[in-house]
């Protein structure tokens, strides 16, 4: 990254300034290709960090993308790469030469190429690999062996392991004799080091700031800390990201079925595992994918009519409901008016508590021990929110329309809705969950059936039965 200031000097930067690009920025860079000034252009591209320049290259259109890859090519940062959302990352490389994404693979660090790579189509990936040099080759064909979403993938192949009888002093100068020869070995970056036995099993880990406030002469066996979490190469990177939370974690050593230590995960890695997982489930929570923006509107558009399709199964049981009822709303036009209201109010209730439920199975706050206590709960809160809501519908209702009798008729159908919603917001997202069905996929639409279908049966019935 060049030292061209990321703002100008003496401009007072808002909040959203202080990091990313701006609208001006991608303007700048747009009124650089329309003069042909490829300099310009250029100037404000190389002057960017690798993961602001990807904001930029998202920001261009797809001819945009061609021009600047024309006139830069491999001069762009290769981290830029694992910065890019897969989509337009895909589109990205397509317009270099494999030989030069090859090239870029290797710059990265190995949990960076994985990524990159794994994410490419069979074809394109298969291209790519054939460019590198067997040695990057073999490493990267080994981590894409491993299941997806797994630690296998996640971790990162540098890393720092030293054996216990060395000493504080002879760790400290490998790395340095390491630094001076190239440091191709070492990570760029790295908090602990590891300490293992003859067969590469860890025995504990060092932290750096701990190495370097103890004298040289100390044994890396006496100064290491034993109590360490070692990470099976298979499992899942939400578990890997719910031990770092657990345990505020810097880095962890990841270990093969034998035990041998194969890897390292790092914090860095961890909250790009928290913002995915994070923006998977809120992306699910509404039928769209995690890169629906910069998909094709075909391709947008066919990922999104599934789960319409199966919103719309789930409101043709509500409109039964309504159909039973047709005679009933034919002699009280009123009921037709109010209707909505029980539907949206019991809805936007559940989603409320389906929204906590879910986020609590993420984190593992939710589990068959407190089960019952958090479905109680939800629904005393349901409860009380039913009782304030019944009141104040049910007096506005029959206000409007001059009958205490449908406002009487309303406000029970709230409590009912709304009791409902608070006791399926919890049971819909657990029951999925039991099933091994992930609960942000598929929770939104029972709850909408489920809170619609007993609104409009309790207020519709209600009615029928009370006014007719």
């Amino acid at each position: 990254m060049s030292d061209t200031p990321l703002r100008p000097e003496g401009e007072q930067a808002q909040a959203e300034e202080l990091y990313g690009v701006t609208r001006r920025d991608i303007d700048a860079v747009r009124a650089a290709m329309d003069a042909g000034d490829i300099g310009r252009m250029e100037g404000i591209a190389l002057g960017l960090h690798a993961a602001d320049l990807a904001d930029l290259i998202e920001g261009l259109s797809p001819a945009e993308r061609r021009i600047l890859f024309a006139a830069m090519g491999p001069r762009i940062d290769p981290q830029v790469l694992a910065f890019l959302e897969e989509t337009v990352r895909e589109e990205v490389i397509g317009l270099m030469p494999p030989a030069d994404v090859a090239a870029a693979v290797t710059e990265l660090d190995t949990d960076d190429a994985v990524e990159v790579v794994a994410s490419l189509d069979a074809p394109v990936q298969e291209e790519i690999l054939g460019n590198l040099d067997a040695g990057d080759r073999v490493v990267l064909e080994e981590a894409l062996a491993w299941p997806e979403d797994s630690a296998g993938r996640l971790m990162q192949r540098e890393f720092v392991a030293v054996p216990s009888h060395w000493t504080v002093g002879d760790t400290i100068d490998f790395l340095r004799d390491e630094a001076e020869k190239g440091g191709e070995s070492l990570p760029t970056e790295f908090f602990d080091i590891f300490v293992v036995d003859p067969a590469h099993r860890p025995l504990g880990m060092v932290s750096l700031s701990r190495l370097l406030r103890t004298r040289r002469p100390v044994r890396l066996d006496e100064l290491m800390d034993t109590d360490i979490d070692r990470i099976p190469v298979i499992t899942d990177q939400e578990e890997v990201a719910h031990l770092f939370r657990q345990y505020d974690l810097a880095s962890a050593p990841v270990v093969d079925d034998a035990g041998r230590l194969v890897g390292v995960v790092t914090h860095d890695d961890v909250m790009d595992v928290v913002h995915e997982e994070a923006e998977e489930d809120i992306m699910r929570l509404a039928g769209v994918q995690e890169d629906d923006l910069y998909q094709a509107v075909l391709n947008t558009s066919r990922s999104r009519i599934s789960w319409l399709i199966l919103s719309l199964i789930g409101l043709f049981s509500a409109s039964l409901v309504i159909w039973f009822f047709q005679g009933t709303i034919e002699q009280i036009v009123a009921l037709a008016v109010l209707m909505p209201i029980v539907a949206a109010l019991g809805g936007n209730a559940g989603i409320q508590t389906m929204t906590v439920a879910v986020r609590a199975l993420a984190v593992k706050e939710l589990h068959g021990a407190n089960a019952v206590r958090i479905i109680g709960k939800e629904t005393l809160v349901a409860a009380m929110n039913g009782l304030a809501l019944a009141a104040l519908v049910g007096t506005v209702a029959g206000l409007w329309f001059w009958s205490p009798g449908l406002g009487l008729v309303i406000g029970g159908a709230i409590m009912v809705n709304l009791l409902a919603a608070g006791a399926v917001g919890v049971l819909i997202p657990l029951t999925l969950h039991r099933l091994g069905v992930d609960p942000a996929v598929a929770s939104s639409v029972f709850l909408i059936t489920v809170t619609d279908t007993v609104g409009f049966a309790a207020f519709l019935g209600a009615a029928a039965l009370f006014l007719l």
